[in-house]
This record gives C-alpha cells, sequence and structure tokens, in this order.
C-alpha cells in the first residue's frame, strides 16, 4: 500500500462515526513519518467536494485542517459528476470516476465494470481525435441512466 493510500485510510478512519475531524498537519505528518506537504497532497486530491467533502485549511501553529464529510445522495453525486465532465473524456479519468464511484458505493462492482468495458479503448474503435469526446459523450449518458428519479 503508498503512503498516500494509508494517509487517505487513516483520516477516513478517523470519521468513525463523525462528520467532521479536525487534525494538525505536522502532527499526522510525524505519525506517518513523511513531510506535511504530503499530508497536503493526499486531503487537496482525496478529500475534494466532488468526493464529498469540505475542507477548511489554516496555516501556522503546525497547520490546523477540519474536513468535514457533505452527505450526499447517489443521484446528487452522479449529476455533479456529469455537469463536472467536459467535452473529452481519456481513458485514465474515466477510472479515475470509477475507482471513486466504487469507494464512495455509488456504481455496483456489476455497473463499474460495464462503464469501463463501453468506454475502453478496444470498444472506440474511431480515429484518435474523436474518440475521448465519443467516450465522454457515453459515459456521461451512461451516468444519466443510473440516476434514480
Amino acid at each position: 500500500m503508498r503512503m498516500s493510500d494509508m494517509i487517505e485510510e487513516f483520516i477516513k478512519e478517523l470519521f468513525d462515526d463523525e462528520d467532521y475531524i479536525e487534525i494538525q498537519r505536522n502532527d499526522l505528518a510525524e505519525h506517518f513519518n513523511c513531510v506535511p506537504s504530503q499530508i497536503n497532497y493526499v486531503i487537496s486530491t482525496r478529500f475534494k467536494p466532488s468526493q464529498g467533502y469540505y475542507v477548511e485549511s489554516k496555516r501556522g501553529g503546525g497547520g490546523h485542517i477540519s474536513i468535514k464529510k457533505i452527505n450526499t445522495t447517489k443521484s446528487n453525486y452522479l449529476m455533479h459528476t456529469i455537469s463536472s465532465i467536459g467535452n473529452k473524456l481519456t481513458s485514465q479519468e474515466v477510472d479515475i470516476f470509477i475507482s471513486n464511484f466504487l469507494s464512495y458505493e455509488v456504481v455496483t462492482k456489476k455497473e463499474a465494470k460495464l462503464l469501463k468495458v463501453a468506454t475502453s479503448d478496444n470498444v472506440l474503435n474511431v480515429p484518435q481525435n474523436i474518440k475521448d469526446e465519443l467516450r465522454a459523450r457515453i459515459f456521461k449518458n451512461m451516468l444519466i441512466n443510473l440516476v434514480e428519479d
């Protein structure tokens, strides 16, 4: 397991039954024997609003960080994702979305597999200059069909 993954898991375990936590950047860095910027990286990449978190960071005194878990519904999460996708989407970006969906239990493993297969380079046998645009359109359409009324 990579250091970033361990830090993310540790922070998520702090939530347990809580929706709000406060941590000290330096204390966490010391705990994991890493630099505080590693903690910043994990928080900025894995605890974003699109992933259901609101982060407030204050500099000085060890770097106080407040993280609030935002309770969103599956439909809200999917609609937010759809609106955040531009006109093009790479295969790697799809993988990241699907990984997040699985982590937050927004889709089932079967749905994730279908999303991945339908948007894979093997299926999109079109010229490279339109592949990412077509992938985005297919992915968005599939997500719209997963939104519950």
